[in-house]
Formats: structure tokens, sequence, C-alpha cells
């Protein structure tokens, strides 16, 4: 599985096509959700980002993110 390290998941922000974000050390791709067109969900959070600390925020848990593919893990 490949590694990615914060810097290089803030490249995978939508811009390139590639929609990544972090939970919980896991990197997801979310590229083919429609909620995250642009590399932006709901206009309040930002792609190519860990979201571990505000996924709180949102009206969902984190079991959204069963419905999305691993491609990586977090490189500390």
């Amino acid at each position: 599985m490949d590694e990615y390290t914060l810097e290089e998941l803030a490249d995978l922000n939508g811009k390139n096509g590639k929609v990544y974000v972090a939970y919980r050390g896991q990197i997801y791709d979310l590229s083919n959700s429609y909620l995250w067109k642009g590399g932006i969900h709901q206009g309040l959070h930002d792609s190519g980002r860990d979201l571990t600390e505000i996924i709180d925020e949102a009206p969902h848990g984190p079991e959204i993110f069963t419905n999305f593919a691993v491609v990586g893990i977090l490189k500390k």
C-alpha cells in the first residue's frame, strides 16, 4: 500500500483530478464522489487534508468512509 506524507496528500486536492483525504491514518480516494467535485465538500471541507480532527463537525460519522477505497496510509 502506498504511503503519503501530509505534503504529498496536499497535492491530491482535486486540482489534478484526484481527491484524497486522510482519516485515522488511512488515505481514501473520494474522486468519484459528486459531493467532492473540485476537491471541496459542501463548500466547507477541502480535500488533500487529514480530516481526523474535524469529522465530529460533520452531520455524519466516519462510517461514510466505508463507501470509498483505501488507497494508502498516512506516513508519520
